[in-house]
């Protein structure tokens, strides 16, 4: 009986979990729709906004921004998002490995020389890089508690404010790229410099449809720092779609798995609770032959 005792806490104490779990799938699905509704909404306008860079500076001769300078990259710092809880499957630990893949490929020597830094958008990899004695540039793990352009815009400026005094020579961005609630796209993008635009003849066609107040050259000052604190902010609304996404379909997951698990336990109670009725109904019958003989 002892063994059925041990059995009947296990199906208890999954059954907690279970419950647990399940909660936890509805509150991230909860959450993943107003995370979804924001990075939808600003889709658009960081699309456009980059395509209206894009025609504008390709056609400018001899114009030059801080943030579009080519250096060689020495010193380099990487831009990791990732999120301030775990509970979502491989979600952080792949953004993560495709950081250190990154550097391992691209900036091997930079980190051998000890100028690759890193600035960790959550906790999870602000606590990964610091164990690991990288160079932490600050701490952002306080913006997920208000997730506005202001806030991020704080992070974005910062590193701006590095580039152009030539603290870091190249900026990579990585992050979870929100597809889905099933499917986060791994992406690596480079935020400074910024990359050169196209130069096609579509492109210098499409110059031809603007009306531009006061001068092209200052409109294009203009955009260039807003583009970069979009690109950012974007980067971070994606990564915190996706990973409510992950965690409800790690959560969703697991409750399914918690119910094969209490089938599986309750079939061998049923199993053990039968052999134990069993051995004691052969019990009384021996014991009654036995008087009776």
């Amino acid at each position: 009986m002892a063994n059925l005792k041990e059995v009947r806490i296990r199906i208890s104490s999954v059954q907690s979990t279970q419950q647990i779990t399940k909660a936890m799938k509805m509150v991230s699905a909860a959450k993943l729709k107003r995370a979804t509704n924001a990075i939808v909404a600003l889709r658009p306008y960081a699309t456009k906004l980059k395509e209206i860079l894009g025609n504008l500076s390709a056609s400018l001769e001899g114009a030059s921004s801080p943030f579009s300078q080519e250096r060689e990259p020495n010193k380099v710092l990487i831009v990791v998002v990732s999120s301030n809880r775990g509970l979502a499957g491989a979600f952080n630990m792949n953004v993560i490995k495709t950081a250190n893949i990154l550097i391992a490929e691209k900036y091997s020597e930079q980190l051998k020389n000890g100028n690759v830094s890193i600035v960790a958008i959550g906790k999870k990899a602000q606590d990964f890089y610091e164990k690991r004695n990288y160079k932490v540039v600050g701490n952002n793990n306080e913006v997920y508690s208000a997730l506005t352009f202001e806030n991020v815009t704080k992070i974005t400026d910062a590193i701006m404010a590095g580039f152009e005094k030539e603290e870091f020579d190249r900026v990579e961005l990585v992050y979870n790229r929100f597809k889905n609630a099933a499917v986060q796209i791994l992406t690596t993008e480079q935020l400074l410099p910024l990359p050169k635009a196209e130069t096609n003849d579509a492109v210098k066609a499409s110059n031809v449809d603007y009306i531009l107040e006061p001068n092209q050259e200052e409109i294009v000052k203009q955009l260039i720092p807003k583009s970069i604190k979009t690109q950012l902010y974007k980067a971070v609304l994606d990564s915190h779609a996706s990973e409510h996404g992950a965690r409800m379909t790690s959560m969703d997951k697991a409750t399914e798995n918690a119910g094969d698990l209490i089938k599986s336990l309750k079939l061998a109670y049923n199993q053990a609770r039968q052999a134990a009725i069993t051995t004691e109904l052969t019990e009384i019958v021996s014991g009654a032959a036995a008087l009776n003989g």
